[in-house]
């Protein structure tokens, strides 16, 4: 069987090498911010800034041709000590760079977002044509005739039943010459 050694065989320098790596990886550029798009909104949360002289600080979303913080669109933060956010709407597609600067001076984070095009709309159905069907149902269903024709209607139908029942019984006798 064969046997195979640790690449780090020690525990110190597996954990320097694991810390080197952390804070070289796409993390540590990121730290603090979190960006997302909802359509042609883009949002940015932060949890990294406090608040001084009454302001969280603001965020700046730059487009590709846009270099420094100044040159974005800039909004205020707004929220609570528990979490600080800016949206920016109507952000035609393309890929934006959002930075965060908090009210003392010191970068939150930046990160890039891309923002797509808004789906097609899809296509309207055709109207659909009235029916032209029977509108059925059971007598009276659709208006309300009252006690008196109800009672007459009643009578007419039993008198039919009693009539066929006296028509039937008298046509099965013999007839006597």
């Amino acid at each position: 069987m064969r046997t195979s050694k640790p690449l780090l065989g020690s525990g110190p320098v597996a954990a320097a090498a694991v810390l080197a790596l952390a804070l070289t990886g796409p993390a540590a550029a990121n730290t603090g911010i979190s960006v997302s798009t909802t359509g042609s909104t883009v949002s940015v949360t932060t949890r990294a800034c406090t608040q001084a002289n009454g302001s969280w600080g603001s965020a700046s979303l730059l487009a590709s041709s846009q270099t420094s913080f100044s040159q974005g669109r800039q909004v205020a933060l707004s929220g609570t000590a528990s979490g600080q956010s800016a949206a920016w709407g109507d952000v035609a597609p393309g890929t934006y760079t959002v930075i965060v600067m908090c009210s003392n001076g010191n970068p939150a984070g930046t990160q890039s977002v891309i923002v797509s095009p808004a789906p097609d709309p899809p296509a309207a159905a055709p109207a659909a044509s009235p029916s032209l069907g029977v509108m059925g149902g059971i007598g009276g269903g659709s208006k309300d005739y009252g006690t008196v024709a109800l009672v007459t209607g009643g009578t007419l139908v039993g008198t039919g039943l009693l009539a066929t029942a006296w028509y039937v019984r008298r046509r099965s006798r013999p007839r006597h010459p």
